[in-house]
C-alpha cells in the first residue's frame, strides 16, 4: 500500500508534534469556570418540519460570550420514562444538515440533538470582537488577541454547554448519552467527550483540530487546514514567531485534550487522508486512556467510509 504518512507501526505509538501549553489545565480549568457562570437560557422552538413518531424543535441557548446557539433537537413523540440521546457535531463550515437524516436514531427510541457551530453554515451566532485577522477561518480566529479568545474555545464550550442541557432534560436518561461527527465533527467530539465526563460513548470519525504542527510538516496545510498557511504569510512571512504560533495553537489542540476523556471511543481513520493525515489523528487517539476501539480503512482518505455509520449507529444503539 503506498504511504502518504508514517507506516502504522509507527502510527500505533505516534503522540504528536504540536506543543502543549504549560498553562493548558488550568486554561481549561477557567473556560469550564466561565461556562458554569453562564445561564444558557435555554428555548425551545417548534420546528416547521414534523413526521409522525417525533417532535421537532429548534433549540436555542446562550453560550460563552452572549452568543446565541443553535442546534436541532428531535424526541420521539411516544416515550414511557426517561430515554437515551445522542449529540451530532457537523463538519467545518457546514451546518447541522437536515432533519429527516436523525430520524433513525428516533425510532430508536433517542433524543437526537445537532449543533450549529458559531458562525459556520447554520443559525448559530458569532458574535466577533477578536483583535487581529478575521479573514479566512476559524483555527485563526483569535490567534493574536488573548488566548481566551480563541473562537475555537467558545465552540469547544458551546460542545459541552449542549451536553450539559441535553443530559438534564426530563425526557432524557443523563446517564446514557453519545456523541458522534466527522472532520470537524470529530474534533468536536473528542472536545465535547474531554469537557462533559457524564457522556457515555463518542464515535469520531477522522477527526480535524488535531496536531497542528504536524500538518504543517507534512505541507498538508490545504483545504481544511489552509488558514495556517494564510495566518504564516500575512503576519509571520518569515516563520520568526512559529513556536509562539504552534503553541498558542495548543490549547485548541484535541490530542491535548484526549486524556480528559472518560467515555468509550469508537474511532475511524483513512490511511490514505490528506486533509486530516493519520498521524495527526493518532496522535489524539494514543493518549485517550478510557475504552476505545479503531477501525481503520487503509485505502480510503477524507471521504466516506463504506459501512461506518452502521457501526456507529450500532455502537450508540445500546446506550
Amino acid at each position: 500500500m503506498p504511504l502518504i504518512d508514517k507506516p502504522l507501526a509507527e502510527l500505533k505509538t505516534y503522540l504528536g508534534r504540536n506543543p502543549r501549553p504549560g498553562d493548558f489545565d488550568s486554561y481549561w480549568e477557567r473556560a469550564l469556570a466561565e461556562l458554569d457562570a453562564t445561564d444558557p437560557e435555554v428555548e425551545l422552538r417548534p420546528s416547521e418540519f414534523q413526521v409522525p413518531g417525533a417532535e421537532c424543535f429548534h433549540l436555542f441557548f446562550t453560550g460563552v460570550g452572549g452568543a446565541r446557539v443553535h442546534a436541532k433537537y428531535l424526541r420521539p413523540s411516544r416515550s414511557e420514562g426517561s430515554h437515551p440521546a445522542v449529540l451530532q457535531f457537523h463538519g467545518y463550515s457546514y451546518h447541522s444538515g437536515d432533519w429527516s437524516d436523525k430520524l433513525n436514531y428516533v425510532s430508536l427510541g433517542f433524543s437526537v440533538a445537532a449543533l450549529d457551530c458559531r458562525g459556520q453554515g447554520g443559525w448559530s451566532e458569532d458574535v466577533g470582537g477578536v483583535r487581529g485577522n478575521t479573514l479566512h477561518g476559524h483555527i485563526i480566529r483569535g490567534l493574536d488577541d488573548h488566548q481566551d479568545r480563541l473562537l475555537f474555545r467558545q465552540i469547544y464550550l458551546d460542545t459541552a454547554m449542549l451536553a450539559r442541557i441535553v443530559i438534564d432534560l426530563p425526557e432524557v436518561d443523563g446517564e446514557r448519552v453519545g456523541v458522534t461527527g466527522g472532520s470537524q465533527g470529530g474534533g468536536l467530539t473528542l472536545a465535547c467527550a474531554s469537557l462533559e465526563p457524564r457522556l457515555k460513548r463518542a464515535a469520531a470519525v477522522f477527526p480535524f483540530l488535531c496536531d497542528f504542527q504536524r500538518v504543517w510538516e507534512m505541507d498538508l496545510v490545504m483545504t481544511a487546514y489552509a488558514e495556517l498557511k494564510t495566518f504564516f504569510r500575512h503576519f509571520d512571512p518569515r516563520h520568526e514567531r512559529e513556536e509562539e504560533i504552534f503553541t498558542r495553537l495548543g490549547y485548541i489542540d484535541c490530542q491535548h485534550l484526549a486524556p480528559r476523556i472518560r467515555s468509550e471511543v469508537l474511532f475511524a481513520t483513512g490511511l490514505m487522508d490528506e486533509t486530516c493525515p493519520a498521524s495527526t489523528q493518532f496522535s489524539a487517539y494514543n493518549r485517550i486512556t478510557s475504552p476505545k476501539s479503531m477501525i481503520i480503512y487503509p485505502d480510503f482518505g477524507h471521504e466516506g467510509l463504506p459501512d461506518m455509520n452502521d457501526s456507529i449507529f450500532t455502537f450508540m444503539s445500546d446506550l
